[in-house]
């Protein structure tokens, strides 16, 4: 019975076919699994390179492209063209087996060939060759075959490289990307995600290679499958994985895991794979995890596109961790009265008036939320030997029990209301869950580590059994959007032997990368395990345009520049659902809002209907995070806006506090910049903010 495979690169095509057409593929393909060679019309090429190579019709215009093995029955889906465009694509490819990873590729020959004549000649007449310093046997160790490896040998530049992307091997041109790119032939063997194997693969055996290359290929089991897959297109292309990838999603590791890398690396996705590898598993509950409800929410979605199946659907729970502290909490004592912000602020406020502290309120919630909690203090003697590092004001032993004081009564004051917040529910449902042999997961996969607090982590510690892939954390401590600082071994959870770190960015282009690389490049950032974090071998392999800055006068200018701007994006082709917009504050993205649907352009703010679809999204930066668009405004990134005051602890009252909030407003500015795919655009009112220092004329 005939298998059908989808290959990657055409479920970007198919969502942008008209639904007329997509119409005509699901009916055609549904039939696939009963179809004979014969029902299904598989037609021979006359001047094929590759006779693999079938084509099927769709209607009298459209045809499409199929791998179709010489033994076996698993065919995979290639494209879907207009008649003539089908035979002319089909006719100058050339499918084959990578030597090194045994995964399948395509290759555009004719263009290989075409290309190679000129590339000689040029390289004939310069010592200035790009891979001079990469011996053959490296290269083909590295799965670089004899077609490939003379195209290597004439390249004189990357430029030359980049342009071969489209025609190239796909794994093939990634080795010569990273090894461009400056990685030696180990970390580029790295990167590929493939484990050595003692026998060499059967290079002729088209229909294994296709099994071994789930990242490019997805196999579906039927017509439901089938139909799934077409219905939400774009969204699982974007959540197949790079061979690195699936390696991580896909390990045994003794204990807890991490993987971490820059934006768009794809952290998110190994961590979906991940727990959908470990509720295949069988082996105990799965819980996704991040720290806001949006991202949950994100999370879940994710979940629903790749649970091939109810049992691993039954296996899989995705909560963000207040909700499920509130849940154990709950359970016991009841629903919570939380504290609010404003609330809590007069507290401290009255605190500091009776007991005339030299220490403002801001400071005092701090110290209660970055010592006492995250260390555990429960009395003066625990507070007089607590460390202090990172919060900047040295404290004498007098002044350290006028804190404790000041803390204490807080404190009482919560037990006297019988009110609690969140950092305390956490606090007291890792204390139920300490109690309970029964922990009530088998693994948990975290998302966005690097903004949970310490509490939050001693319950994530405290909800499943130390063992073999117990938790596994994905984040990047450059994206680090609220105060919360965490050393993993003082929360008990090492990772030490079992990290991993990724370094290509698949979604935002190079040119955007760079730019906004360039806003963190000097700064210190801390790697959550003892060490400091870098931005070196973040790279992307999509160019595009360079980052558009522009400055005005006053605000109305700059909104209705950024009206202009949406518009101009319309026009070009881009969905209003595809175009974000970032501010610092939810007042600003509103305002933005407004100006949009005055000007006829759907509109809508993230903080008051996230999932709109058909609609431009604007909201602050902090909502935008584990959000992409094609297009994106980052707007009102003024000196008075970026960083923002409120955010950000006097100088003289803590220094090293003060540091670190600025580090924080700039990753957060990093993070808002770096949702956009292909456009990115950043505009203020006044002066820039001190974060476009040379990046603005």
């Amino acid at each position: 019975m005939a298998k059908l495979g989808i290959y990657k690169e055409f479920l970007r095509d198919f969502s942008k076919l008209e639904r007329s057409v997509q119409d005509r593929v699901e009916d055609v393909f549904a039939k696939f699994e009963q179809a004979t060679h014969a029902g299904l019309h598989l037609e021979k090429l006359r001047n094929a390179l590759d006779e693999r190579f079938r084509t099927i019709r769709i209607d009298l215009f459209w045809r499409g492209v199929i791998l179709a093995p010489e033994s076996g029955d698993t065919f995979t889906l290639l494209k879907v063209l207009p008649h003539d465009e089908a035979i002319a694509w089909a006719e100058r490819r050339r499918a084959s087996v990578n030597a090194a990873t045994g995964r399948i590729e395509i290759r555009d020959v004719a263009a290989i060939d075409a290309t190679l004549p000129d590339l000689v000649r040029h390289s004939a007449t310069t010592s200035e060759l790009l891979f001079k310093h990469v011996a053959d046997v490296d290269l083909a160790r590295l799965g670089v075959d004899e077609q490939t490896l003379a195209f290597a040998r004439a390249l004189t530049h990357v430029s030359q490289l980049e342009a071969s992307e489209a025609f190239l091997p796909q794994n093939q041109w990634h080795v010569l990307y990273g090894l461009a790119a400056g990685l030696s032939p180990e970390q580029v063997w790295a990167e590929l995600g493939a484990a050595p194997t003692p026998k060499p693969y059967d290079t002729e055996d088209l229909a294994a290679a296709v099994k071994r290359t789930p990242e490019r290929v997805v196999l579906v089991d039927g017509p439901r499958e089938l139909m799934e897959v077409f219905r939400h297109p774009f969204a699982l292309w974007r959540v197949y994985l790079h061979p690195a990838q699936y390696e991580i999603a896909n390990g045994t590791f003794g204990g807890p895991a991490r993987v971490t890398g820059g934006p768009g690396t794809g952290k998110t996705v190994v961590a979906l794979h991940r727990a959908h590898h470990l509720a295949r598993l069988g082996s105990g509950p799965v819980l996704v995890t991040t720290f806001t409800s949006t991202l949950s929410a994100s999370l879940e979605a994710g979940m629903r596109l790749l649970a091939d199946s109810a049992a691993v659907r039954d296996r899989v729970e995705v909560r963000h961790v207040d909700q499920l502290s509130y849940q154990i909490f709950a359970e016991r004592h009841g629903r919570p009265a939380i504290l609010r912000d404003k609330e809590e602020r007069e507290i401290w406020r009255r605190i500091v008036k009776r007991l005339d502290v030299s220490f403002t309120e801001t400071f005092l919630a701090e110290e209660w939320r970055h010592v006492v909690l995250a260390q555990r203090v429960t009395n003066a003697a625990e507070y007089l030997a607590a460390k202090r590092e990172g919060r900047g004001r040295r404290l004498g032993t007098r002044q350290r029990a006028e804190l404790w004081q000041a803390i204490w009564e807080f404190e009482e004051e919560l037990k006297r209301r019988r009110v609690w917040t969140h950092e305390t529910i956490c606090i007291e449902a890792t204390r139920l869950l300490d109690e309970r042999a029964d922990k009530p997961y088998r693994h948990i996969v975290v998302d966005e580590a690097q903004d949970l607090h310490p509490v939050q982590w001693r319950f994530l510690r405290a909800a499943a059994n130390e063992g073999p892939d117990d938790l596994f954390l994905a984040g990047d401590t450059h994206q680090r959007i609220y105060s919360n600082r965490v050393s993993l071994r003082d929360v008990g959870i090492r990772v030490t032997g079992r990290s991993s770190r990724l370094t290509v960015n698949y979604r935002t282009t190079a040119e955007i990368l760079g730019w906004s690389l360039g806003m963190l490049r000097g700064e210190a950032v801390d790697d959550m395990d003892g060490g400091l974090d870098s931005v070196a071998g973040y790279r992307s392999q999509v160019h595009g345009y360079p980052p558009e800055l522009r400055g005005f006068r006053t605000q109305k200018e700059e909104l209705d520049a950024l009206q202009r701007k949406v518009r101009e994006w319309r026009d070009m082709g881009v969905e209003p659902e595809e175009i974000g917009i970032a501010a610092r504050s939810n007042m600003l993205a509103d305002s933005a809002v407004a100006v949009l649907v005055e000007a006829g352009m759907p509109a809508h703010s993230l903080a008051k209907a996230p999932g709109a679809d058909g609609m431009v999204r604007a909201g602050s930066m902090h909502r935008m995070k584990g959000l992409e668009f094609r297009c994106v405004a980052v707007v009102g990134v003024g000196e008075h806006a970026m960083p923002s005051s409120s955010a950000v602890t006097p100088l003289e009252e803590d220094a090293v506090t003060y540091v670190q909030d600025l580090q924080r407003e700039r990753c957060l500015l990093f993070v808002a910049c770096t949702r956009a795919r292909e456009r990115l655009y950043v505009s203020w009112h006044g002066n820039p903010s001190p974060f476009l220092d040379g990046f603005t004329s």
